[in-house]
């Protein structure tokens, strides 16, 4: 598989371009700066009234309607939440976008599960960090980048100077992205294994297994405060090895009695029931049902802060003993408040 790196990407394509960035989330804030500084222009398209509207103005971006900063765009970012992205593109996209507009987005959910079906003129194409994008917008300011997917759904584009390829490559240029490399996938590659990921590993499989591992200490009498320091606190130490090296590049690092105890006790918390549970997880992703059951959740509340199964749980999660365990801890420890990714004053 192709890596494409600095070199193999023209930043003066996307600086030639009108670029509206739709949303000013967490994606939205790090994707509108990076481009900005990158030398793009670029204006972040936001709902009246929204509370996004003065932080994104004080970044010292351009800021308008989604229907006014659409129209002149030679490409729109869609970077709303995925259940909000169709309701947004019917309404007030899809009437003012150019003939021959780029659309682009930083997931392909909306386009892979047919909730968003864009005219045969308009190219659409992905740009997909690998990470939030709050860590996008921080290893940007560093110097660095995150690396990034990039998918070609459709190339419209009539002309012969550049290919819907070029714009990605060009985008995700400004986006920092070539600094670490970037891969070329597909919309369908892109949604079904970022769902799975987020599902079955990186978010609902290690959270159940940090509080479970919690649980079970401080069931057996050991004190909150330990059973927190090890079943929360270290993972991102182990995380941070396997990242920079593979596991076996952790293995190298950790004691022999933490590497036996992988080699013995891993198996038996992830067995092969746990692998069946992958699979159906995985089967209800790819088959549409995961989309729709998510969509039709968010559908009823409407409010921009998720559904009645999501609401629930997210209590649930707020009212976990390690989560109080965890804030007084946190609050004594002054090196993680130094250089914080996410401040929700500024983004």
């Amino acid at each position: 598989m192709k890596i494409y790196y600095e070199d193999d990407a023209n930043l003066e394509i996307i600086q030639s371009m009108n670029v509206t960035i739709v949303g000013y989330g967490s994606q939205g804030h790090a994707h509108a700066n990076n481009l900005h500084e990158s030398g793009v222009n670029v204006t972040v398209a936001l709902r009246e009234g929204s509370s996004s509207w003065k932080k994104a103005e004080e970044a010292g971006l351009n800021v308008s309607s989604v229907s006014e900063s659409v129209k002149n765009a030679d490409l729109v970012m869609i970077l709303a939440p995925d259940e909000f992205q169709k309701d947004i593109y019917e309404s007030e996209v899809k009437p003012n976008l150019k003939q021959d507009a780029i659309l682009a987005f930083a997931h392909g959910f909306n386009i892979h599960f047919e909730k968003i079906s864009p005219p045969e003129t308009n190219s659409v194409i992905m740009i997909a960090p690998k990470g939030p994008g709050h860590t996008v917008r921080n290893t940007y300011i560093n110097g660095g980048g995150v690396p990034s997917l990039i998918a070609i759904y459709r190339d419209s584009i009539t002309n012969n100077e550049y290919s819907a390829r070029d714009v990605a490559l060009s985008y995700a240029k400004a986006n920092g992205g070539t600094r670490a490399g970037v891969l070329e996938t597909s919309f369908k590659e892109e949604t079904e294994t970022d769902l799975f990921g987020e599902q079955a590993v990186l978010c609902g499989g290690i959270t159940a297994l940090i509080k479970a591992g919690y649980e079970t200490l401080v069931e057996a009498g050991y004190s909150p405060e330990m059973a927190y320091f090890e079943c929360l606190h270290e993972t991102k130490l182990i995380t941070d090895l396997i990242q920079e090296g593979g596991i076996a590049n952790m293995h190298y690092s950790i004691s022999n009695t933490a590497e036996y105890g992988d080699y013995l006790s891993g198996p038996k918390v992830i067995t092969d029931k746990t692998k069946e549970a992958m699979k159906e997880i995985l089967e209800n992703i790819q088959s549409g049902n995961f989309a729709n059951e998510f969509l039709n959740d968010c559908r009823q509340s409407n409010d921009g802060s998720g559904g009645p199964f999501m609401k629930s749980n997210r209590e649930a999660t707020k009212s976990h003993p390690i989560e109080e365990v965890g804030k007084e801890l946190r609050s004594k420890m002054k090196f993680l408040n130094s250089q914080k990714l996410v401040d929700k004053e500024i983004n």
